[in-house]
């Protein structure tokens, strides 16, 4: 009894103490690592001369693991600095395969799943240039370190991906893309060796290309027929984004501006390397649309756009129009 009145009579005094004040330091019986002989982020350091506690690296050192000598594994260049036609990585099954994992995640929405360019964000209108598919010639052409390098630092509207895929499976999507080229173009003998009904497979394939054909003459007809004008020049340019590149008020961009471009004279450099001065008319930017290689600005000598052959002659009549007529 008397030892429960006393454990009531300790709680009440303890309780009838809070909140007084009191000079001494509050009782702390195991420091653990409370306190430390360091400096808080931005606190004084009268150690150093400018007094910062927060010390830049030495110069010319690298983080452990972050040296990143290997240029054709990281850049995807030789020491040279051109593509390397190969990918430095042992093409492994499973390898593959995390890169079809990596490709539908990143890839597909523009460049679709088997690679023809017609992905979901490409059927929607949303101003990027259209992807080109991967089985066009000049793709077919394009050594590996290229691929790599437009994951790597992005090409056109297509941003980089470097802070969300890692090197090895850049590498990966890039071994992922030459399979699904090489399967666009298997041998027929190669084909049978396969449980499958190539017969079947070719007529469906026909049925659907003939439709294709169909349609693409349906529409070149309609076109070929219409005058070329700076309304259709206008709608060609929505249609594949050309303003994403191109501003009309001489802004910067990834491309040069139409602004005052037609009849205007500049440098340019040839396919073959050679500085040139031309007249950009008719003609420059007619080529300039279908072979964009062939003669590029010097302020825009990387070369990113990509060759817009496939657009009718009123297309391209129509476009150059519409340049042409900004200047008025």
């Amino acid at each position: 009894m008397f030892k429960l009145a006393g454990i009531v009579a300790l709680g009440l005094g303890l309780t009838a103490c809070q909140g007084q004040l009191s000079d001494k330091p509050p009782v702390h019986p195991n420091m653990n690592m409370d306190q430390q002989p360091r400096m808080e982020a931005q606190e004084e350091n009268n150690f150093f001369a400018d007094g910062r506690s927060m010390r830049a690296p030495v110069e010319g050192t690298v983080a452990r693991g972050y040296a990143k000598t290997d240029r054709a594994y990281y850049e995807g260049v030789d020491e040279n600095g051109d593509y390397i036609d190969y990918i430095p990585v042992e093409l492994t099954k499973s390898f593959l395969y995390r890169g079809k994992d990596r490709y539908e995640v990143y890839c597909m929405p523009c460049h679709g799943k088997g690679g023809a360019g017609n992905g979901v964000i490409m059927e929607g209108n949303y101003g990027y240039v259209p992807a080109p598919s991967y089985h066009d010639q000049r793709i077919l052409d394009l050594p590996d370190g290229q691929l790599y390098d437009a994951i790597y630092s992005g090409v056109r509207t297509m941003p980089s991906y470097a802070t969300q895929i890692a090197p090895k499976d850049r590498w990966a999507i890039v071994g992922y893309i030459r399979a699904l080229q090489a399967s666009q173009n298997v041998p027929e003998a190669e084909m049978n060796q396969y449980d499958v009904d190539l017969s079947e497979m070719q007529a469906e394939f026909r049925e659907k290309q003939a439709a294709a054909d169909s349609a693409a003459a349906a529409k070149q007809d309609s076109a070929g027929s219409a005058e070329p004008s700076i309304e259709m020049g206008k709608e060609a340019i929505t249609a594949n984004a050309c303003g994403t590149c191109h501003s009309e008020d001489g802004s910067s961009g990834i491309g040069p501006t139409w602004a005052g471009l037609f009849g205007s004279v500049g440098e340019v450099v040839t396919a073959e390397g050679e500085t040139i001065t031309v007249t950009k008319d008719e003609d420059y930017i007619r080529e300039s649309i279908v072979s964009p290689e062939a003669k590029k600005p010097v302020d825009f000598e990387q070369g990113v756009m990509a060759s817009y052959s496939y657009l009718s002659e009123q297309e391209i009549e129509s476009i150059i129009l519409y340049i042409e007529n900004l200047n008025n």
